[in-house]
């Protein structure tokens, strides 16, 4: 290691409904309780609590940090107010608005993954990087992260330039988050080349590397012969320099006051044309063996260096500032190879923070290309704390400083989008943010770049309420080609009281392009009464995704006294798509049904989500309502909560489950096994980034080197390095065997296509698992697994044994196992029976009838896919299922009707390679094509659709 060389409700604010004009008294005991309005019980206290809270706080604008740094209070200075109701039955649905996303959004989503996808394959492969740019702008605004960083890694992969590499570099790092993981350093690069410091300062395309082992693995692995040889180099460098030195004497010298620098005339003049020209040029010195050089202001070890390098062409043992004054020389004389060789020196003495805002002003005053990236490869790296430093918020944010790194070439469209994004999830209203989107706007070159640094101003003003400002750069983004932005020029007319033009150009937009959900969603804020809810009801059918909908008649539901109805509405989204704004919705409603059991329980699952949430519009954190609530439910021990736990489990309850390890993590918050459990959960629940972060936390608070390689290989598993997963898990069990070891081995090896031999050691893995101490709940899941390759390999009486075990271990979804089991003996009828216990197991349960409708006859099939639908519409085997029976029956405009209704609000793989089947075999080839290359810009490498996009080129290139 180098030693130092320098010196809410986010979306409905309840409250603030007591401004309109009509108030709905509610009972909170009519929705099952026993006591009148008046009684005064715990329900009216805890709401009185609340409400006085939050009459006492203003509405805060500051980030996350701030607020729970500032205005964080306890419940003892909460004033409880006995025997008074809250009156919270008001118009609150007048202060719901769905947000504007803040990324590219298209009307035609599969004619823009198409094109990117043919831009991918016709760009010069120079420049191929710039379009995988583009492809993760496209990709940010899907739910899947895993497309996101499969693009990163491929611009990083096809960048030509050390800037560009420094950028895409550190940005693969930062989604990966691993500044989180204790020990770790910003110079970390886990032997992958293409997030690799070093490789990232070596200049050329060479898209191949991201195969080779990087710079630093080669260095680590050779660590030691390179300490044992270290000072021999040392010493042979030193006598070769000295011997040189002493071998070639000087035909002419230069003088630094009265110090005498013996030079060769040949080798300086070497050095550049302006120094031939004076040496050897019409130039008075021409004619001096001794020339004086103290009018140049540079010291006698600057020139004794160049003297050196004149003559070995190397810097070896200069001290930093020697090396950064030859910079300086070599700068003022057009020294080109003395200023690269400088330069690359330099730049491999940045090792922290610390070097980098020293030398970077260096670099920057002389234009040091390489210098200037490794101090910008740093402050990348250490985002988003570096941040936080002026210096840096000045050269990057400022005119100023953006115009100094653009004369050492360092500014680029990548660099503001990366900062932008990191601005942005830090605090969207800052003034930072608003700068480097200023310098990404002045970055913007072609039109989809263009597109998303208007539409993100924009979005920001929005966010700013400077609604002038925002429809000025929303307008901008339509007229670069974003037709979606049309969606923030509305709004800010809305907010600047001009409701009927907002509406008037909503209406044109539905006018002019093919509905989509969104548009009728946007629209509904303009109208009232029936119209909203029509449009509504029309953003749902196109788009059911779309949680704005849900939400507002939620809480209308709510305003008319029907807490019921309003729950059961905000359920059906919560059922495929949980977040914390949903969530906490439903507590509300909870809280005025005084289920403060159930409310306790959303609140829980909504500090998991986001541990920072500020609930009533950032008036109070959640960790407060959760201490509010506690004293209204019975109290739990760490084994009443093991209890419980096992209890959601077996009921697939899964938000439950999240919140009892919420709470057991209260009570142990060092606890690496609950972190675990908790990680496993949100991937249940389709949540990858919070999962990401509570295996981090597992990872952080591991007590053991072999538990800690599991989580580390769990991290790098879910990130999509596999076999680096597999060595850690081998690792581990080195150290210890102990079961989640085994089941990752056994679980990243199932991930690929087993022959006979790969399943015979998988099931060996996950019986060596099984041998080791657990808990059921794992035990039940490599039950679970080891049934699924038992069924691979047609060993199905094992199979049986082992769901069955599951299954007296309460792992619930085995049923689903041995259903299949059931049904490959052909015993439908037990397979049938066997889904139907956990569908009244797990209630509501859309998977559950999905797989049971692989047991019955047709039209009850249509009766429980219908069912899988309604309960998650995200599940796309419905949608297949029902287009290949139409098919079937000859109804094939039906049938991509089908197809295309789930495509609009989710183009999912099969989805598109199913419809474009379809399209080739009615021989409509061209938007055949069109959807097999949307397909293959979700995956390069499907061989099927490849083979069918072919074959439906050849057929458009054939003479009619």
């Amino acid at each position: 290691m180098q030693h130092k060389i320098f010196a809410t409700m986010r979306s409905l604010k309840i409250m603030d409904g007591c401004k309109g004009t009509q108030v709905y008294a509610i009972n909170p005991s009519g929705a099952g309780g026993a006591d009148g309005p008046t009684g005064g019980g715990i329900g009216e206290k805890l709401l009185q609590q609340l409400h006085d809270h939050i009459k006492g706080q203003t509405l805060r604008t500051k980030s996350v940090r701030n607020l729970q740094a500032t205005n964080h209070t306890t419940p003892s200075e909460v004033v409880l107010s006995d025997g008074s109701l809250l009156p919270y039955g008001l118009s609150m649905t007048d202060l719901l608005e769905p947000k504007i996303e803040p990324s590219l959004m298209s009307v035609d989503f599969v004619e823009t993954l198409a094109g990117v996808h043919r831009r991918t394959g016709d760009c010069p492969q120079f420049d191929r990087s710039e379009v995988y740019l583009e492809q993760c702008a496209v990709f940010q605004g899907l739910a899947d992260p895993k497309l996101f960083r499969r693009s990163l890694r491929a611009a990083r992969q096809h960048a030509v330039h050390v800037h560009a590499k420094v950028v895409l570099a550190a940005w693969l790092r930062h989604e990966r988050r691993e500044d989180e993981l204790i020990g770790s350093s910003s110079s970390d690069c886990s032997g992958r080349n293409l997030e690799c410091p070093r490789a990232t300062l070596t200049p050329g395309y060479d898209p191949e590397s991201v195969f080779d082992s990087c710079a630093c693995t080669r260095a680590h692995a050779g660590n030691r012969d390179i300490d044992d040889d270290a000072m021999t180099i040392v010493v042979d460098e030193q006598c070769s320099t000295s011997e040189e030195e002493e071998e070639e004497d000087g035909d002419m010298s230069f003088f630094v006051g009265d110090d005498e620098i013996k030079c060769n005339r040949f080798n300086i003049a070497s050095l550049s044309r302006p120094f031939k020209t004076m040496l050897y040029g019409g130039f008075v010195e021409s004619l001096k063996e001794k020339i004086n050089f103290s009018g140049n202001c540079f010291s006698v070890e600057a020139l004794r260096a160049a003297d050196v390098f004149s003559r070995t062409k190397r810097l070896s043992h200069l001290e930093p500032r020697v090396v950064l004054e030859l910079l300086s020389l070599a700068n003022r004389f057009c020294c080109d190879e003395m200023k690269n060789a400088c330069d690359v020196h330099l730049a491999s003495l940045v090792c922290d923070i610390d070097d980098a805002l020293l030398l970077v002003e260096y670099g920057l005053e002389e234009t040091a290309y390489l210098l200037v990236a490794a101090c910008l490869q740093v402050f990348l790296r250490e985002l988003p704390g570096s941040l936080q430093s002026s210096s840096v918020v000045k050269m990057f944010c400022s005119p100023e400083g953006r115009d100094r790194l653009a004369l050492a070439g360092h500014v680029s469209f990548v660099l503001y989008y990366f900062l932008s994004q990191i601005a942005m999830e830090e605090e969207m209203r800052s003034n930072t943010t608003v700068m480097l989107l200023e310098r990404l706007v002045e970055c913007a070159t072609d039109g989809w770049e263009k597109q998303i640094a208007f539409h993100l101003l924009g979005v920001v003003m929005l966010e700013r309420k400077e609604y002038k400002d925002a429809q000025h750069w929303f307008q901008a983004a339509v007229d670069a080609g974003h037709v979606y932005s049309l969606v923030g020029v509305a709004r800010a007319k809305y907010k600047r009281g001009h409701t009927y033009s907002a509406y008037k150009l909503m209406n044109s937009l539905i006018s002019d392009h093919k509905p989509v959900g969104w548009m009728y969603q946007e629209r509904s804020l303009y109208c009232v009464g029936k119209e909203k809810l029509m449009d509504l009801m029309s953003a749902t059918e196109l788009d059911p995704t779309l949680s704005f909908p849900y939400k507002f008649r939620a809480v209308s539901f709510l305003q008319e006294n029907k807490i019921g109805p309003a729950i059961a509405e905000i359920n059906k989204i919560i059922g495929f798509r949980v977040s914390p704004d949903c969530l906490e919705l439903r507590a509300w409603f909870l809280i005025a049904m005084e289920d403060y059991e159930g409310a306790l329980r959303d609140v829980r699952a909504i500090l998991t989500l986001d541990p920072n949430y500020m609930m009533f519009y950032g008036h109070m954190h959640g960790d407060q309502l959760v201490e509010l609530l506690q004293p209204a439910v019975q109290q739990w021990s760490q084994a009443d909560c093991w209890m419980q736990l096992y209890d959601r489990w077996s009921s697939v309850d899964d938000i439950g489950s999240l919140a009892v390890v919420h709470q057991m993590l209260a009570n142990d918050p060092g606890k690496s096994l609950l972190h675990f459990r908790q990680s496993l959960l949100l991937l249940r629940l389709n949540c990858p980034k919070s999962a990401m972060r509570s295996l981090r936390l597992a990872r952080n608070y591991s007590t053991s080197d072999h538990e800690r390689l599991v989580y580390e290989g769990w991290i790098l598993y879910d990130t999509g390095h596999r076999e680096e997963a597999l060595a850690k898990a081998e690792e581990s069990i080195s150290i210890q065997r102990s079961f989640e070891a085994y089941f990752l081995k056994a679980y990243a090896l199932a991930d690929s296509n087993l022959d006979s031999e790969s399943s015979k050691y998988v099931i060996s893995l996950l019986e060596e698992a099984l041998r080791c101490p657990s808990d059921g709940l794992r035990k039940g899941q490599a039950l679970n697994n080891l049934g699924s390759v038992y069924v691979d390999c047609d060993k199905l009486d094992l199979a049986a044994d082992c769901y069955m075990n599951a299954l007296n271990i309460k792992h619930t979804r085995a049923h689903q196992g041995l259903a299949r089991v059931y049904h490959l003996k052909n015993h439908r009828k037990a397979a049938y029976d066997e889904m139907t216990k956990l569908i009244e197991k797990a209630r509501g349960n859309a998977s559950a009838y999905e797989k049971r409708s692989e047991y019955c006859d047709r039209d009850m099939a249509k009766s429980d896919l219908g069912m899988a639908s309604q309960l998650d519409p995200l599940r796309t085997y419905p949608y297949r299922y029902r287009a290949a029976v139409l098919m079937d029956d000859h109804k094939e405009v039906e049938a991509i009707e089908e197809l295309s209704r789930a495509i609009d609000f989710k183009p999912d793989l099969q989805l598109l390679h199913l419809r474009a089947a379809f399209y080739d075999s009615i021989g409509d080839f061209v938007f055949a094509v069109r959807d097999c290359e949307a397909a293959l810009c979700l995956d390069p490498n499907h061989n099927e659709i490849l083979d069918l996009c072919n074959k439906a080129r050849e057929h458009i290139r054939e003479p009619k």
